[in-house]
């Protein structure tokens, strides 16, 4: 019965945990790490193809984005999670494999002209949809036994549509544990979903520290300040550009903006236009209504009593074609326009900030996190212009922030979910969070909720049943690999991967006919024989 850290450890991206417990093999969570990586990850302790199932707490591609990549490695297990969150990662994974293929082209264009060897996306789209078959959607609330000793139990994380908080029952040779993965932890008062479900009892906790150092911004009346944006650049003439998150953010701000059309609270601009330009934000919307029963919260589901679309409203425009998205910046009426990427790093949101940001009665609204290094960023602190497409852009425009939006719980919301437990677990591990920020939770919860907590490094070896470390590892500093090294390393991964998975159906045939044994035998040597030089 043993837990292994691998992925989001003392770094705030790339989830992954490995369990091994009553004869099974799993993860929780297989994300991608984005942004800057500090420290080397451990790979997974087995093939692929050796794992028996993986648990996803959401669909964000940090805790979501390597289950293509799995895939392509030879699991072909079950990937339980619940309902909202296989529709999301059906058009999230898809999303992320177009991404890899597109930038593994785009970088062998530019390297094929500098005598360059190509360059091999992460996964393609065939391992994307792979990985969506295996997806399996489970409810909220119910507790649902996977195997002989192994149960589990989807809690509201409050974070995303269909985020979960993980309980897991574990029992071998008659001794049960329980550990809860906390998933990313959702910010109260947050509009459309709910709030997240505290869990009160657990042996083990492994949880979040995002925002373990950082308190929010005060909350304000979101929509009275937005009309009052929108009325200011209106009467300038000019566009309310807003860089957002497809999936999660797009939808609250289109919550707010039905308000404030269904009040009136811009005066003379009632029929002002709003486009979402994101296909993925557009079937991302599609998607949180069909689950507002399960997800949305009590005022949410208020609205849909009444037979009102809470995030949807007279004068909103989906578009989706490329001809679709020119045509915006066409039209001189003045408009608010919601586009991804949320940090401006990538998708439609940069033509639209080519457009927008040198006129002066323009409006930039920044409506969430600004990666450092990230163009949003640069905006936010301040620059005075911006490269875009090769060309030089300077920025004009009104450069805002709309305080206290998060989808993360901040240090206080995180020690209020972890103070829930009535009984003190016996070991609380804390990840997902930058270097100081799982340091300082994990003091703060040893000072203040007088818990056994620690901040263990990837490679971190923790035996649940003796409820003691079998190995406590520390940070390795990330090498930057050449794009030759990446190369090699992505497609002979993807070789080995299939002959690890090729042992493993070796192994699942054993006392088949021997007519059947003697012809895969056969056809193996035959493989052998092509490929041993």
């Amino acid at each position: 019965m043993q837990l292994t850290f691998i992925g989001a450890t003392h770094e705030v991206t790339g989830s992954c945990y490995f369990l091994e417990a009553a004869g099974k093999r799993f993860l929780v969570d297989c994300g991608m790490e984005q942004g800057p990586n500090h420290f080397v990850n451990t790979e997974i302790p087995v093939p692929p193809s050796e794992l028996d199932f993986v648990l996803l707490t959401h669909a964000h591609i940090d805790h979501s984005g390597k289950l293509p990549l799995l895939y392509a490695r030879g699991f072909r297990g079950s990937i339980y999670t619940t309902y909202a969150t296989t529709d999301l990662c059906d058009i999230m994974l898809r999303d992320s494999a177009h991404i890899q293929m597109f930038e593994a082209e785009w970088k062998n264009r530019k390297g094929k002209r500098a005598g360059k060897e190509n360059v091999e996306p992460l996964y393609n789209m065939d391992d994307a949809l792979g990985a969506i078959s295996q997806l399996v959607g489970c409810p909220y609330n119910e507790r649902i036994t996977l195997a002989e000793g192994i149960q589990v139990r989807f809690i509201d994380a409050g974070h995303l549509l269909g985020s979960a908080s993980i309980e897991i029952w574990l029992k071998e040779d008659g001794e049960e544990r329980k550990i809860v993965f906390s998933g990313d932890i959702g910010n109260k008062k947050q509009p459309l979903i709910k709030d997240p479900q505290y869990i009160h009892s657990a042996d083990y906790v492994v949880m979040e520290s995002t925002y373990g150092t950082r308190s929010h911004d005060r909350v304000i009346d979101y929509e009275k300040s937005l009309a009052k944006l929108f009325q200011r650049t209106f009467e300038r003439g000019g566009n309310v550009v807003i860089p957002s998150f497809a999936v999660g953010r797009t939808q609250e701000m289109l919550y707010f903006i039905r308000k404030i059309k269904a009040e009136h609270m811009v005066q003379g601009f009632d029929d002002f236009p709003v486009i979402v330009d994101s296909p993925l934000a557009v079937e991302a919307t599609t998607i949180f209504h069909e689950h507002h029963r399960d997800c949305f919260d009590q005022q949410a589901m208020g609205l849909v009593d009444q037979g009102i679309n809470p995030i949807s409203f007279p004068g909103l425009k989906l578009s989706v074609t490329t001809d679709e998205s020119r045509a915006i910046n066409a039209d001189e009426k003045p408009k608010v326009i919601i586009s991804a990427s949320g940090m401006c790093d990538a998708g439609r949101i940069k033509h639209h900030l080519k457009h927008n940001l040198w006129r002066k009665e323009c409006t930039i609204l920044f409506v969430g996190y600004q990666a450092v290094g990230t163009p949003g960023r640069t905006l936010v602190e301040g620059a005075t212009d911006i490269k875009l497409f090769g060309e030089e852009i300077q920025v004009n425009a009104e450069i805002l922030v709309l305080p206290g939006v998060s989808g993360h719980a901040d240090n206080n919301g995180l020690m209020e979910w972890a103070s829930a437990f009535l009984i003190k677990p016996k070991q609380v591990f804390v990840c997902h969070g930058d270097d100081e920020s799982c340091e300082v939770f994990a003091d703060r919860l040893e000072k203040e909720l007088k818990y056994q907590a620690m901040a263990p490094y990837s490679g971190t070896v923790y035996d649940l049943k003796a409820g003691e470390f079998l190995r406590k590892t520390e940070g390795v500093v990330v090498k930057q690999q050449t794009a030759k090294q990446m190369k090699v390393s992505t497609v002979y991964q993807r070789l080995l991967a299939a002959g690890q998975r090729l042992l493993t159906v070796i192994r699942h045939n054993e006392g088949g006919a021997n007519k059947d044994l003697a012809k895969f035998t056969s056809q193996i040597n035959n493989l052998c024989d092509k490929w041993d030089r």
